[in-house]
């Protein structure tokens, strides 16, 4: 019985604060609309409210998985336009299903945002190989580096690591294959791919900064 209780405080504390975000936006999460989509996963409470979990749980990973930099906040955005149509009365069978139609969608309005901004990156050349630095110090920017490729996910550190690997021929070979693993355009992924460099220079400059600090 106490644990039935602190799971619903819980639960009701993560709903309070993913209401207050919504308020932000142009359509909120009311307490209303979100008894109703509650009631569309079942009549008991607390199985509705794990299904709930595990349907944004899903919503994450895949968003995550499709590159999105906010996979959370997308996620939230799918639920809310599904629980905003329950509310006007549209019948919902499978509110799971439903949701992925609306995830989809939104990964499309994503993908013609990001547009314009992977025209602009395609135009940007990729960075100059770095002068020859001291062999100690080369040594410690490769240890810098490899402590920042640890701090990636598994699957940013292999799309990064295989994103600038081999010579110009296998590079085009390669990165059509990543378009295709990940289901992005060529554009996304080299968005994707700088972005993802940018951090990785920015963390390797931290870590030798903090060495030289070290070292006084």
């Amino acid at each position: 019985m106490r644990c039935t209780v602190r799971r619903r405080l819980s639960f009701t504390e993560s709903v309070g604060r993913r209401m207050e975000n919504a308020a932000r936006q142009k359509w909120a999460l009311t307490q209303e609309a979100f008894d109703g989509l509650l009631a569309r996963l079942g009549p008991d409470r607390d199985l509705a409210a794990n299904q709930y979990l595990e349907i944004r749980r899903n919503l994450v990973r895949l968003f995550e998985w499709r590159g999105c930099s906010t996979p959370d906040e997308y996620a939230d955005e799918t639920i809310n336009r599904c629980a905003r149509k329950i509310g006007e009365g549209e019948e919902i069978r499978d509110v799971a299903t439903y949701c992925l139609g609306i995830a989809r969608m939104l990964l499309l309005e994503m993908n013609r945002d990001r547009l314009k901004e992977a025209r602009s990156l395609d135009e940007v050349p990729e960075p100059r190989t770095p002068p020859q630095v001291p062999d100690d110090d080369l040594e410690h920017r490769v240890e810098c580096l490899r402590r920042c490729l640890g701090h990636l996910s598994p699957v940013n550190r292999d799309l990064i690591l295989k994103y600038y690997d081999g010579d110009r021929g296998e590079k085009i070979k390669t990165r059509k294959g990543l378009t295709q693993m990940f289901g992005i355009g060529a554009s996304t992924l080299r968005m994707r791919a700088l972005r993802l460099r940018e951090g990785l220079q920015l963390c390797s400059e931290d870590c030798l900064k903090r060495r030289e600090v070290n070292r006084l």
